[in-house]
């Protein structure tokens, strides 16, 4: 029976690896205790952060299984994997993903239609699409950076809440004024959005979005799981770790993901650096990364303190 896809924060999930480059599925387990022991609601397992263009389909769905079994009855686990470039293709993606059981299948906007190509094209493509995967499972919509962003329009945005099929959308705009407009056209409706960035995260919720999922739940989603719950009654206090958050995130630019691989091998959840990733094998992460990591996670430690629930 799957699970509904409740209000809340969604890691984005990394991969762990051994190092052959095989995925590390002890590890995997330590990472979904972790996850959970520090907050969360859901998961996001087999998106970008999961290098799920460096795997293959089995890997893929061997990894959406396993997630699924490390995280229990208790948490909706969903899943992407819509990697491919055909339609055809991608339905395959789908369909094999599926058959591991996630509790969504989530769409990845850029796959349905090139940079220079309209919404009719794209629309068109999603029509083939749906025609292909299974009627009983809900569906989201990841508007992934890689390999090239594509934020879904107004009038997709539109379409999609009137297909009555979406439930879950991941929204990278960053942008306040479009936030405001999706929050509105989707509020009564079984569409959800949850916010990836960071900065715009205590606003957003105050215009009706669900929640936040994103890369700094690899660092310390025990603080989004606190703003995203209990914000209406911090007060101040909600500003002050807004404010928090929104500067901490800055550390994504230095060089994600591999500096969240780092911060989780501090925790004893990550034996390695390890990754597929194409960026992560040209150069390790520096001495002077590591310090600032060591650093970052020393207040963040202390803000996870001060902003225990009770």
């Amino acid at each position: 029976m799957r699970k509904e896809i409740t209000n809340g924060v969604y890691p984005t999930m990394l991969t762990p690896f051994k190092t052959d480059k095989s995925i590390d599925f002890e590890a995997l387990n330590r990472l979904v205790g972790w996850y959970i022991k520090r907050g969360i609601d859901g998961l996001f397992a087999v998106c970008q952060s999961s290098a799920m263009f460096e795997l293959s389909r089995e890997e893929r769905v061997e990894l959406c299984r396993k997630t699924i079994e490390f995280a229990g009855d208790h948490y909706p686990v969903m899943a992407s994997g819509h990697v491919s470039d055909t339609i055809e293709g991608q339905i395959d993606d789908m369909q094999a993903m599926a058959s591991a059981g996630p509790d969504a299948l989530v769409l990845v906007s850029n796959r349905l239609a090139d940079p220079w190509e309209d919404d009719s094209v794209w629309l068109k493509n999603l029509d083939l699409l749906l025609k292909g995967l299974p009627t009983d499972i809900p569906l989201g919509f990841y508007e992934c950076p890689y390999p090239y962003k594509r934020v879904l329009s107004t009038e997709v945005v539109k379409e999609l809440i009137n297909m009555e099929r979406f439930e879950f959308i991941k929204d990278t705009c960053c942008d306040p004024d479009m936030i405001k407009e999706r929050a509105r056209l989707s509020k009564g409706t079984k569409v959800k959005f949850f916010n990836a960035n960071a900065a715009t995260l205590l606003m957003s919720l105050k215009e009706g979005f669900a929640g936040y999922s994103g890369i700094m739940t690899n660092f310390h989603s025990d603080l989004y799981h606190r703003l995203c719950h209990d914000w209406k009654e911090m007060g101040d206090e909600a500003v002050e770790l807004q404010n928090y958050l929104g500067f901490a995130s800055t550390i994504e630019n230095q060089f994600y993901p591999a500096n969240a691989r780092y911060s989780l091998m501090k925790e004893g959840v990550f034996t390695n650096l390890v990754s597929r990733r194409q960026d992560a094998r040209l150069r390790q992460i520096t001495k002077s990364q590591e310090m600032e990591i060591d650093q970052f996670y020393t207040i963040s430690e202390q803000m996870s303190q001060r902003f225990k629930r009770d």
